[in-house]
């Protein structure tokens, strides 16, 4: 008998769904399902995240498989693609209807949503919103698909307004992938004599795995899944880094 013999199968129309009993059997189907082809590739070998995933899932009524396609945790926070939030909420018993337009000449997404035996909630997301945020020609998705994340934060804001109940205080991915990474947003730039005194401390980054590792570091920045003021952050709490180095992370953001 396997190990997941012993997790429940519970029946369902469509097929049927693992579900773990117990937080044993849940952390051997995490590592089972992170050390499979059939994750997402940010849950590949990750069995903490894939087992957050899975927890959070559950309470929103999602399947361990169901929860990988929809949650992603990002910089420690799950959260769920735009897609699945809207589904979440249109399984809700309370929800009365959803109406999403887009202004060409504005350049402004708009989300309607309503409660049953509620008024309609608007919401609006344009561009000039995304230009005072910073968001408005980021490199990554804010270049190749302006329109859809305009829709996606206006019906990320109406969905989580009327309905807090269901998504838990989940945001949505795509949210979540603009907000800066291990970093606080007031303090935008990296210092580094501030970093002196631990600096002195730390083994150096070599110019042989700074070359090495660049190319992807540089590739996670542009296509919107952190900035160089994160990776420094991370990166700077096990090495130090020689300001030609620095300099050169910084500049993949000008």
């Amino acid at each position: 008998m396997t190990e997941l013999a012993v997790i429940s199968e519970q029946k369902r129309p469509s097929g049927f769904a693992l579900q773990p009993a117990d937080m044993d059997q849940a952390m051997k189907m995490a590592d089972m399902l992170a050390n499979s082809n059939m994750v997402p590739t940010n849950y590949k070998g990750q069995s903490g995240d894939t087992l957050v995933a899975m927890m959070m899932g559950s309470e929103l009524g999602l399947n361990p498989i169901q929860s990988l396609q929809s949650i992603a945790v990002i910089n420690g926070r799950p959260c769920v693609w735009g897609d699945a939030m809207l589904a979440l909420v249109q399984n809700h018993p309370a929800f009365g209807g959803i109406e999403e337009s887009f202004d060409e000449q504005s350049m402004a997404a708009t989300c309607i949503v309503t409660r049953r035996k509620g008024k309609p909630h608007t919401q609006t997301y344009s561009q000039a919103d995304a230009t005072q945020a910073n968001l408005w020609g980021k490199k990554g998705p804010w270049q190749q698909y302006p329109k859809r994340m305009l829709a996606m934060r206006a019906r990320g804001f109406a969905l989580r307004n009327q309905f807090a109940d269901a998504l838990l205080g989940l945001i949505t991915t795509e949210e979540a992938y603009d907000y800066p990474h291990d970093t606080d947003q007031a303090s935008p730039r990296l210092e580094p004599v501030q970093h002196a005194t631990v600096v002195d401390e730390l083994p150096a980054y070599s110019d042989e795995d700074f070359q090495t590792n660049k190319v992807a570091w540089k590739k996670a920045i542009d296509d919107g899944r952190g900035n160089a003021q994160g990776l420094l952050n991370k990166l700077s709490t096990k090495y130090s880094f020689s300001d030609e180095q620095i300099n050169e992370i910084k500049s993949w953001e000008a």
